[in-house]
This record gives structure tokens, sequence and C-alpha cells, in this order.
């Protein structure tokens, strides 16, 4: 888990994450764009790796340091949250592009490795949303919108917080799909 915001002075970063198949780029960032919030803002674990493209130059921000420069300047506070937006909103974009359908097989292969006999009651699928974006390659909102296909088709159903499917191959049947 990182500690730091990274903020580009100079140069470009690539960010890239792991998915089935090898690494994908996800973003290009420059100069007065950051990256590594999440991790200081949130305390979450760092999906993507970060390479640099060429010779950059970078300010590394502690979350200490940044919550007292927002607190100081509030305008610092607005442009993040901007520019968070900002990546939202096309990640929504591209999650639209992209089309659902096309987001059900890696969710798909990944509950399949999780799968539990549920004691007659059907297939257990134990972990929560952030290891099964993790485990399918994919973002957590890529993964919630394929998910909500799966429980809006009734391949999946929610019980008592867990996952669960009749069976394997009533899941294991979206990965035939030409989407």
């Amino acid at each position: 888990m990182g500690t730091v915001l990274y903020i580009i002075q100079s140069g470009e970063v690539e960010l890239s994450r792991r998915m089935i198949g090898g690494r994908r780029t996800v973003a290009n960032l420059g100069p007065g764009e950051f990256f590594g919030e999440m991790s200081v803002v949130v305390g979450e674990r760092r999906t993507a790796r970060a390479s640099a493209v060429g010779e950059i130059r970078l300010i590394e921000l502690d979350g200490s340091t940044l919550e007292a420069m927002c607190m100081e300047r509030p305008e610092i506070s607005i442009r993040i949250i901007s520019r968070l937006t900002a990546r939202l909103i096309d990640s929504e974009r591209r999650l639209a592009a992209l089309g659902v359908d096309d987001l059900l097989r890696p969710i798909v292969r990944a509950l399949l490795k999780k799968a539990e006999t549920g004691g007659g009651e059907g297939v257990r699928f134990p972990g929560n949303l952030r290891e099964l974006a993790r485990d399918a390659g994919l973002s957590m909102l890529e993964a919630h919108h394929a998910l909500h296909q799966l429980l809006d088709q009734r391949t999946l159903r929610l019980v008592d917080d867990c996952l669960m499917a009749k069976d394997v191959d009533s899941l294991a049947a979206h990965l035939d799909c030409d989407g």
C-alpha cells in the first residue's frame, strides 16, 4: 500500500493494471495531474502500476501534508475533486462504450475460481467487490456493473451478504455467450 500522492511536475506517467492476458494501460497523465490518491486519502491498496514515460519530475505528498494543504487552501480540494470527477465521468463513458456484456466473462471466471458448495443452497462465492474486481482485472465500477447484470438476470442472488448461484453451470454459461 502506498503512503504518498504524486503530482507530476513535468513528463508523462503511464498507469497500467494487470488484466487477464497481461497489463493494460488505463491512463496517461501529464504535468499538473496526480496519482496515488486512493491510498493516501482512503487507505486503499494501489491497483495500478505507474511507469515513467521518459524523464519526469514528481512532487510527493503524504496524507497529513495533503490534508494540511487542503485545510489551509480549500481551492486545492476543489481542484482535486474536479479532476477526480472528470476521471469518473471518463470511466463511465468508457464503460458505456465497452458494454457490460464484455465485462461478464472476467467476472464469471473470477467467481468460478472462488466457488464453494453452499450446503444444498447452491454455490457460494466468498469475498467482496474489491477482491472480485482485482481478481477479474476490472475496476470496482466495472465489476459492480457486471455483477448487477448477473443479479438482474437472476444468475446470481444475494443471500446474507454473500453471492450465491443455483449451480456453476448456470454461471459458466456466460463464458459461452457471444456478448
